[in-house]
Parts: C-alpha cells; structure tokens; sequence
C-alpha cells in the first residue's frame, strides 16, 4: 500500500511539474548532438594501403598534411640526443672531511679533559670485552663519525689515542678519491659515452657537458683503490694504522655524482616538443587518387589530412546548426500543434515523453541504419548501393505509433521532426527529406481508426506500394535512369514500408505497458462482453450488467454525435460500475427479492456504500488492467454529486442543522473528459428512465431534459468541455435509445403474457401496479396448459 502511494506520489509529481518538458526537451538535443558527433565522418570511403581507388579525388582546398611518421622519428632522434643529467655534489667531500675532523677532535679532547676518567679504567688489548669507559668512548665515538666501528678497529684506535695522523691520513686519502669523483651507477654512465652527459653541479648549478668520464670511479673501484690512491700517505704509518685507515676511508666513500632522472625527462620533453611537425601543403584542386590507382602510403596521409580537416569544420560549424535548427523545430512545433492539443490534455508530461522517445528511436535507428548500410555495401555486392538500403529504415514508424496513440496532427507534425532529423543523418540529403517526410505522413494516415491487428500488415502494403511510386519520382528527378539503381531502389523502399508495418505491431503492446496507454485494438478487446469482469458482473449483479451495457450502448451513440471516441466511450460505460461487485445486493437494480438492504442502515452508512462503489472500481480497473482511461471514468462517473434520497432522509431524521451535505456527496474529481461526462449523463438518465409510470416519448425527453439540466446547473460537467451544442445532440440521441428501449408493444389476447409484460418496465426497485398484479392473478386462475413457472426460478 506504500509503494502504490509513492509510486502514485512520483507520478504525480511527474505530471505536474512543468520543468520536466525543458528536462525533456535538452535530453532530447544533447542525444541528438551525441548522434552527429558520432555519425559526422568524411563523405569519401575508406582506403587502406594496397586499395584500388574507385573515384577521382581532388584537394577542395588548401590545406597542410602533417607527416606523422616523419615527425615521430625527427622527434625520437631529438629525445635520443638529449644528453642525459647528472647531478655533482661538489659540497659531500667538505662535509665529509668535517665529520671525521670533528669526530677525531673532540673525542681527544673530551680524553685530554678527563671526560671519561669517572669510569673502570680497566682495558685490554685483546679481542676481550670492553671496559665501561671504552664502550662510553666508543658509541660517542661511533655517533660522531656516523657508521659502527668494530671491536677489533677501536681497539687499536684507542691505543693510538685517536691520533692526528690517523685522521689526516684519512682525510687525505678521502678528499682525493672524492675530488676524482665518484659515481653510483657506472655501468649506465659508460652508455653515454657517444653523446656525452651533462654535469651538472648543485651548489653552483654550472654545467658542463663531458665526455671524458671513464676516469670517474664507481663504488666498489673507488673502495679498490684507496690503498693505491693513499699509498704516499700511507708508507710512514705503522701497518696497524694502515688497516684502520683503509677501513675508515673505504666506510666513508659515498658517490658525488648521481643521476637526474626527473631532469634529464624535462629536457627530453621540451627538446620533443620544440621539434615541429613535418608538414606539406596541399593545394586546392591538386589531384590526391585517381581512379583505379593503387593508394600509396603519401596519398593515405593525404586523404586522412582531409578526413580530419572535413571533421573539424563540422564539428565546429555543423554540429552547432544542426542543434539549433533541431531547438527551433521541436519549440515550434510544441507550440502550434502540441501544446494545446485536445488529445494531450490529461498527463500531458507523459505523452510529451512518449513523443520525445519516439524521436529519439527514430533518429537512433537513423544513424545505426546509416552505418550499416554502408558496411554492407562496402564491397558493392550485385550492384547495390548504400543509398538503396537506405530506404527500408522503417523510421516511419515512429509517425505510426503517434498517430496510434493520440492523433494525425501530432503525428504529422511529428513526421516532420523525424524527416529532417533523418536528412541531417545522411549528410543533409534532400531526397531523404523528401521521402521520408511524405512517407511518414501518409503512414500516419493509413494508422487512422485503426481497430484490428490486421491494419498494420494493411497499412504497412500500401506505405510500401507508396514507397516505390515515391522513390520513382526522386531517382527521376535525380536524373538516375539506370533500371538496376530503380529496381533495387523499389525493392528495399517496399521492403521498408512492410518493416514499418511489423515493426509498429512489435512495439505497440510495448508501448501501451511502458506508458498506460490504450489503443482502439485494446479497447475493442475490452469491449467483448466476455471479458472477465463482465462475465462477473453478469452472475453476480445481473441488474447493473444491464444497466452498463444500456450506458455503453448510450454513450456509444451520443460521442459519434459530438465527436468524442465512440468505442472509448463505450467501453467506460460498460465498466464504470463494476465497483458494485464488492457488495452488489445494496444496489437496487441487483435487489431481486424486493428485500432492500439499506432499510435496517442508517443514512450516513448507506452513502458510504455507495460511495464506496466508485473507489472499489478504481482498483478492480487496476487489477484487471483496464487502462488510465477507463479507471479515471470510474473516479470520475459521479463527479462531486449528491446522494439527495439519502441526504433527505438524513435531514428528516436528525434535522437539517445536524447533517453535512459534504458527507452525502462523491468525492470526485468532476468529469475531465467528453467520454467521462457522457457517461455521468447516461448513468443519471438511464437509471431514472426505469422508474417512469408510463414511459411515453414526451415523459422521456422531459426526463431527459430535466436530469441534465440538473447536472449541468450543480457545475460537474464544468471540466468536461462539452458546450451546450453537445448537451443538445446528447439528449436527442439519449431520447432515440431510451424510445426504443421503452416503446410500447401490441397487447396479445393472452392474459397471462400481456400481465407478465408489464412489470414497471423491467425495473426491481418498485412494487408492481395493482393492474398487473390482478392479471398476474387472473392467469394463475387460468387453464393449466400454461407454463405457470417460466422465468421464476
């Protein structure tokens, strides 16, 4: 029960909001915009390299051919010859040498200050486990020059006090190694050997670029080569200061010289795109393929310059017009023949999504058409061309189903939009235009009235049978006289005519499921009197069986007068009271026992149930998918009237003050169709026809007169549109029905039929006349050859 009040909230809220057609509208231009951009190609066919050319082309113009290969390779060779960028830190020499200065400085002197004195003094020169000072020296030691030093080093370190000559030796040595330069990645520098490397030093942010770099060491030769590099400092030193030495130097050795792989990508980038495209101009009219010339890799370079060129300029320019043209048609069109169109009043948002989708399809199926058609004309199999296969798109039946669902003014109109839409999608062809905008008009045409499955296979042979007189007349006036291009032209414009028909059948059941619409095919299917809620209401409630067909009967006959929808009409008389299933025996022409049940109710409980009756055939309207159409008559057949015989009784019993006559009306909505308020008319008339006494041509037009005055002064046939005219021919068609329906018969000899046919004409509600009640006695008294039980039980 929720979901049906959201689901009702939505569409309301859908049909009432009048930004939705702008929604609609630029959904409508943003698709059709995608479609072009898409669609918009060069006219001239595909060649690969090898292809034999069919056609002549020439340049229309001046234009420039950009080389692609050849301005890929010139710009490779720029990327190749960008030296590549290492950076020199010229500063890591410096600051290594301070930190073993430092290192070496201060631990002697926090020794010479006694620092250290405080702690066991205990040490050895063996390979045993250092005294609590030595550790204490040894980690400060270890923080300062910034690598371990093992047990065995600091040993020996510490029996030499950390002398000066160890730390000169070592810086020595380091400040050589380092000012030749050390690099981390020798193997990759040895690559650039033929174009040389850009060094580039940090501090300054001079650069040099070299090709002398063979010289430089990498890690592990610089390590290999501290004792020959050192050996001049090396030879006085005793050789355990050697080792400490060579230790401390190869721990320190760290490269100066390291790749600038973000820099050297910024200069491989900028020397790229500093190298310009190759180009060649291409002057108006110079000949770019012959026909039956071999294409060569230049004039495939040339033909996609102008491909691209063709591409741009309708992009830029086409696209934009296209658009606005398609803006000014669709507005316009909304305005003259949409807007205020009978047939849109009552959800008009969703008829106008409707239309909307049936554009869009058509211009869809355009635009898939048109790329097939020229796949499978590629090969120009048996001489068909894609123009031919062309004229079977069955885009037409976009006008059909409009016609279909609301009307050939619409549908006309709408014939147009689709025509030009479909021309703009062939490259703006004018025989497209032609054809299609005749051929859809005249398949709206044929979709008239339709009321059969039938007509769509009709309707579909005679659009094809116009199609090929059509496409005659166009290849005519292009002055094409070959009879194969006629013949295959006639073939696929009938076979596209038999398509629009089939393809509007396949998608009519879609349509009415998706957008709740009823077709006459639906309504004429809903007509059948064995349809099963009728079959219902004629067991259960056999007297308001009688009473709808009597209704749809008159409803039927009074719209073919106004120019309503007969068959709509009809078909809502028949259901607008099926509500009175749920309780048939509280309605009095279901009362067959002469036993009324709303005499034990009160007032106020008896107008419940009969209002009652409208909102339960709302809901049977949807259980048995009866359509929009249908369940708003029921909603509608009473408008806001008053249940006066209750609503009397009411003020006699409780007194006039006391009762609410908002509690004894309908809750409505007034009728908001003619159909709807045909059938409150008939309803009303066909009801109060029963109770007449003597039911004589005049007694029946005053009835009739007086019923509709009265429903016409309480203001419920305001919504309806109908004009005093309509009112006019309503009643003079209702006057004819209810005469043939009451006439008087010859009066047989026979006592006990002549007394058995004058029952109060039919009606249950009432006690029968003393008259006929003598005669009824009379014929029981009568002879015994009778029938005396027919029709009693």
């Amino acid at each position: 029960m929720k979901l049906n009040k959201i689901k009702k909230y939505i569409i309301d809220s859908f049909n009432s909001n009048k930004n939705i057609r702008w929604w609609i509208l630029s959904c409508i231009i943003i698709i059709y915009i995608t479609t072009l951009y898409i669609d918009f190609m060069p006219i001239t066919r595909t060649y690969r390299l090898g292809d034999i050319a069919d056609r002549d082309i020439k340049a229309p113009g001046d234009f420039l051919v950009v080389d692609k290969e050849a301005t890929e390779k010139n710009r490779k060779m720029a990327a190749g010859n960008v030296p590549v960028v290492y950076d020199f830190d010229s500063a890591l020499s410096a600051k290594l040498i301070q930190q073993v200065h430092t290192a070496y400085r201060e631990i002697r002197n926090d020794l010479t200050s006694g620092k250290f004195n405080s702690l066991n003094l205990a040490t050895d020169t063996q390979q045993e486990p250092l005294s609590e000072r030595s550790l204490k020296i040894k980690k400060e030691f270890e923080r300062k020059i910034g690598f371990p030093v093992p047990q065995s080093i600091f040993i020996i370190l510490e029996k030499h006090n950390f002398s000066e000559d160890i730390e000169n030796a070592v810086i020595g040595i380091l400040s050589k190694i380092l000012d030749n330069g050390v690099v981390a990645d020798k193997d990759s520098l040895l690559k650039e050997i033929d174009k040389g490397i850009i060094l580039r030093n940090i501090e300054t942010k001079d650069e040099i670029i070299t090709y002398e770099f063979n010289s430089l060491y990498g890690i592990e030769d610089a390590k290999s080569k501290v004792k020959t590099v050192g050996k001049p400092l090396l030879k006085d030193l005793p050789l355990g200061k050697r080792d400490l030495v060579t230790y401390f130097v190869m721990q320190l050795i760290q490269p100066n010289i390291t790749l600038n792989r973000n820099e050297t990508e910024e200069r491989i980038k900028s020397a790229v795109a500093e190298m310009a495209s190759v180009l060649y101009r291409v002057k108006a009219g110079e000949m770019l393929l012959r026909e039956g010339e071999k294409v060569s890799e230049v004039q495939l370079i040339k033909l996609k310059a102008l491909m691209d060129q063709v591409r741009y300029k309708r992009i830029s320019a086409a696209i934009i017009g296209a658009s606005m043209i398609m803006l000014c048609l669709l507005v316009i069109t909304y305005i003259i023949n949409i807007k205020n169109d009978k047939d849109m009043i009552g959800d008009h948002n969703k008829k106008l999504l409707f239309l909307a989708s049936v554009v869009v399809m058509s211009f869809l199926l355009a635009e898939v058409s048109s790329f097939l058609s020229r796949s499978l004309t590629m090969n120009e199999l048996f001489s068909i061309r894609a123009t031919s296969v062309q004229l079977s798109i069955p885009v037409t039946s976009g006008a059909m189903l409009i016609c279909l669902f609301l009307s050939l003014e619409t549908a006309v109109a709408c014939a147009v939009i689709i025509a030009v839409c479909t021309a703009m999608v062939f490259q703006n062809r004018f025989e497209i235009l032609v054809f299609f905008l005749l051929s859809g008009i005249m398949a709206a045409y044929w979709m008239q009235n339709c009321r059969e499955r039938k007509v769509f296979i009709k309707s579909g042979l005679k659009l094809g049978l116009f199609n090929i007189l059509l496409t005659t007349i166009i290849t005519i006036y292009n002055a094409e006289f070959s009879w194969i291009t006629m013949m295959w032209n006639g073939v696929f414009a009938f076979l596209g005519g038999m398509v629009t028909g089939v393809a509007t059948a396949g998608l009519t059941p879609l349509v009415e499921v998706t957008f709740n619409f009823s077709t006459d095919i639906k309504l004429l299917e809903l007509a059948s009197l064995d349809q099963p809620v009728l079959r219902r209401l004629m067991i259960e409630a056999p007297g308001t069986y009688h009473h709808s067909v009597i209704v749809g009967s008159m409803v039927e006959a009074a719209a073919s007068e106004i120019g309503a929808n007969p068959l709509l009409a009809k078909v809502c008389g028949y259901y607008h009271d099926i509500g009175k299933l749920n309780k048939p025996q509280y309605f009095i022409e279901n009362q067959s026992d002469g036993i009324n049940k709303h005499d034990k109710l009160s007032p106020s409980m008896s107008s419940l149930i009969l209002v009652a009756h409208v909102k339960d055939g709302i809901e049977m309207a949807k259980k048995y998918n009866l359509g929009k159409e249908i369940a708003d008559t029921i909603s509608q057949h009473h408008g806001t009237s008053l249940i006066r015989f209750f609503y009397d009784k009411a003020k006699q019993q409780k007194g006039e003050s006391t009762v609410k006559i908002s509690d004894f009306r309908y809750p409505g909505p007034k009728p908001q169709t003619k159909e709807a308020g045909l059938v409150m008319l008939a309803d009303v008339t066909e009801s109060a026809s029963r109770t007449l006494e003597n039911p004589t041509p005049a007694r029946i037009q005053g009835l009739v007169q007086n019923l509709m005055n009265n429903v016409f002064s309480d203001g419920q046939l305001d919504n309806c549109e109908l004009t005093l005219k309509d009112l006019h021919n309503i009643a003079k068609s209702f006057n004819t029905i209810l005469n043939g329906i009451h006439h008087h018969r010859i009066e047989y000899p026979e006592t006990t039929v002549s007394g058995i046919g004058k029952g109060k004409n039919g009606s249950t509600d009432k006690q029968q006349p003393k008259q006929t009640q003598d005669q009824e006695n009379t014929s029981k008294e009568s002879g015994s050859g009778h029938l005396k039980r027919l029709g009693l039980s």
